[in-house]
């Protein structure tokens, strides 16, 4: 068992690869990863439980990929099976009954689905390349997220930010993970949310002990910054990645590195729990 990743490691590697927009009709396509998702939702630690709906989630955000996460055997009644256990805790309920009505919603009409891979591929041509090694993560809890025209309204304002490579929604809980190149301020990000007048941000950092900490920005009106005017430039690949303390930073990994990643992690599911 020497050098072999732990269950929710594997499954926060995973994660963090279904986190990027560019990752994730790949992961879908694997004939692994979600049976492995699968797994994981009934493992019996709850932080697994919820790396693992949090991977779903994000996988949902393409609606390309709804009808394969719906039609995999056992993700709609493992999705059923953590709404109706009694010891899940609310969060992680919530964020099962959203995925399930996500998926139970998918639509089977072809040009519902051609639309759909079509506006995966235009995001993907607008936000910065996967595999950008100058970029950090910013977990953001957006108070006012509470509808689709607040989460538009978000967009907008994210989009017009210079330096933001991706992003995604947790609306039940209200947050929004972006990445965003190294030289750009969560401050940036902060302000740009409170431009819409209806929305705050605070930052989510992890503490000294693992334990969440919210960071409320400092309201400074004179912040300036700077939008896309147009497509942003891409970021040179051999550039090291910028370390900040006490910020929320992660890297995310190649798809290509991801994949075999997760046949590490196929091979670890299978061993140390169902044979």
């Amino acid at each position: 068992m020497s050098g072999e990743p732990d269950a929710l490691a594997v499954v926060n590697q995973l994660r963090d690869l279904a986190a990027d927009p560019l990752n994730r009709r790949a992961i879908v396509e694997d004939q692994g990863c979600l049976p492995g998702l699968i797994l994981f939702l009934d493992h019996p630690n709850p932080q697994v439980v919820y790396s693992a709906l949090l991977a779903v989630r994000y996988l949902a955000e393409c609606r390309a990929n709804r009808e394969k996460l719906k039609g995999e055997l056992g993700m709609m009644l493992s999705l059923q099976n953590v709404m109706q256990k009694g010891t899940s805790p609310g969060e992680t309920k919530l964020l099962a009954s959203e995925i399930y009505e996500i998926l139970q919603n998918a639509s089977n009409v072809e040009a519902e689905q051609a639309e759909a891979a079509a506006s995966c591929r235009r995001k993907a041509q607008f936000f910065l390349g996967s595999t950008n090694k100058r970029a950090k993560t910013v977990v953001l809890q957006i108070d006012g997220l509470d509808d689709s025209n607040r989460r538009s309204l978000c967009e907008e304002a994210l989009l017009k930010i210079r330096g933001v490579i991706s992003f995604t929604f947790q609306m039940a809980v209200k947050r929004c993970v972006v990445r965003i190149r190294s030289d750009l301020t969560a401050e940036a990000l902060g302000s740009a949310i409170a431009s819409t007048k209806v929305m705050k941000a605070q930052q989510v950092v992890k503490g000294e002990d693992g334990s969440e900490v919210i960071i409320p920005f400092q309201e400074d009106s004179s912040m300036v910054v700077e939008q896309n005017m147009d497509l942003p430039d891409y970021l040179p690949e051999d550039e090291s990645p910028a370390h900040e303390q006490h910020k929320a930073v992660s890297r995310l990994g190649s798809m290509q590195d991801g994949v075999g990643w997760l046949s590490t992690a196929a091979n670890f599911l299978t061993r140390s729990f169902y044979w």
